[in-house]
């Protein structure tokens, strides 16, 4: 009867087992966060190549455009980091509830392990995965409570207020020291000379492209 139950319900992991497997679930979203961070640089590149060209031809406006895109970008990627060092935290907390384990015999509360859960359950690219370890933590009595209800979905309404300089300190890192200071130094472009460029990339399209490797 045992073996029929446990075909419909599951096999019941043992502590060890379900230590070993939130390990694991760590380690992919380590692997799909470095993912995303590759992904994000990989479109930063390209970024910075259309803004400095955008430069050449003195588009001042584009190349606001996509400066903001780069600072929304690095501020996720900020984000991620982050979260990657709390998860590499939460792997030594497992490590140390097994070591625990093996002289009390059980799997033992920790305030530690709750604190970290909760604020990787904010980040936007982990939350669904930190949620269900976080359900299957507190039926196996490691945490007794989750915020569900307070997910960090970036710092978009901050953006306008806080970013002008961040935006102007990348349009000067950019374009060596010729846009993001004085008004009228854009004036400076003209005397070079403009390339053709065999297909400019649509700037919509590279800015929903960096968006939605954020999100």
């Amino acid at each position: 009867m045992a073996s029929v139950m446990q075909i419909f319900l599951g096999k019941r992991l043992t502590p060890e087992e379900q230590i070993k497997k939130w390990r694991q679930t760590v380690r992919v979203q380590e692997r799909e966060i470095d993912k995303n961070m590759r992904a994000i640089d990989a479109e930063e590149m390209k970024a910075k190549r259309v803004l400095k060209q955008a430069a050449k031809r003195n588009d001042t406006a584009s190349c606001k455009i996509l400066a903001k895109e780069i600072v929304r970008s690095r501020k996720a990627k900020d984000r991620m980091y982050t979260s990657k060092a709390q998860l590499g935290s939460l792997v030594m907390c497992m490590q140390h509830q097994l070591a625990t384990m093996k002289i009390a015999g059980t799997l033992q509360k920790s305030t530690d392990v709750m604190k970290i859960v909760n604020n990787l359950v904010k980040l936007p690219e982990i939350s669904a995965t930190m949620q269900e370890m976080g359900a299957e933590m507190m039926k196996a009595g490691i945490i007794e409570e989750m915020m569900t209800d307070a997910i960090e979905m970036g710092d978009e309404e901050g953006i306008e207020e806080e970013a002008e300089d961040e935006v102007n300190k990348v349009l000067f890192e950019l374009t060596d020291g010729l846009l993001g200071e004085a008004p009228g130094v854009g004036a400076d472009l003209q005397h070079q000379k403009e390339q053709p460029e065999a297909q400019e990339e649509n700037l919509d399209d590279m800015a929903s492209r960096l968006a939605a490797l954020r999100a």
